[in-house]
């Protein structure tokens, strides 16, 4: 199983560290012919949304991995990531992959002084602890959105498919659950 990280900006050597406890082959992605090898997952780690976007048309990397997400690959959005997969933002009229029926509000817990650790139920995995640093959230869902698990009434993570975004970094946790949780979706 080979796992793709997005590797243009943001927190995706953290992910990649996760995959090696795993036992997964994952790899940077940073141009088009990182995708030459095959991909059976794609990670779009936290970052920033917008420069993410911009250097994903920089880099030729927009297009070929927007068709892979719509062919079905299984793709895993944190934060950052989980904004560039949402089909709308409502602080933001620039919309990237948008290919799950979610809304997010971008930096809906504030800036980076409203980053927090809190512990929450995970639909199927149990209560994991999260982190999120400049999180957005969701605040609508389409038919065929499963949420997974919400803070204070807050949409923080939901399932399409073969799509899974966290509003939080389980990458910086040493709980490896969500993870195994994305990695199923591939098996």
């Amino acid at each position: 199983m080979r796992i793709g990280v997005l590797a243009l900006q943001g927190a995706f050597a953290e992910h990649l560290a996760v995959l090696a406890r795993l036992g997964v082959d994952g790899f940077e992605i940073r141009e088009r012919a990182d995708l030459n090898g095959g991909i059976d997952g794609l990670i779009l780690p936290g970052g920033e949304s917008t420069v993410m976007g911009r250097l994903l048309r920089e880099t030729g990397l927009f297009g070929p991995l927007k068709e892979f997400i719509q062919r079905g690959l299984p793709v895993f959005g944190t934060c950052a990531g989980m904004i560039l997969l949402a089909r709308r933002i409502e602080n933001d009229p620039v919309v990237h992959f948008g290919t799950m029926d979610i809304t997010v509000r971008r930096n809906a817990y504030g800036r980076q002084l409203g980053s927090f650790h809190t512990a929450e139920e995970f639909h199927g995995i149990g209560r994991i602890p999260m982190t999120f640093i400049r999180a957005p959230y969701i605040t609508e869902v389409e038919d065929g959105v499963r949420v997974l698990a919400t803070v204070d009434g807050n949409k923080v993570a939901a399932e399409c498919g073969k799509t899974l975004v966290t509003s939080f970094h389980p990458e910086l946790t040493e709980d490896l659950r969500v993870h195994r949780y994305f990695l199923g979706k591939i098996r």
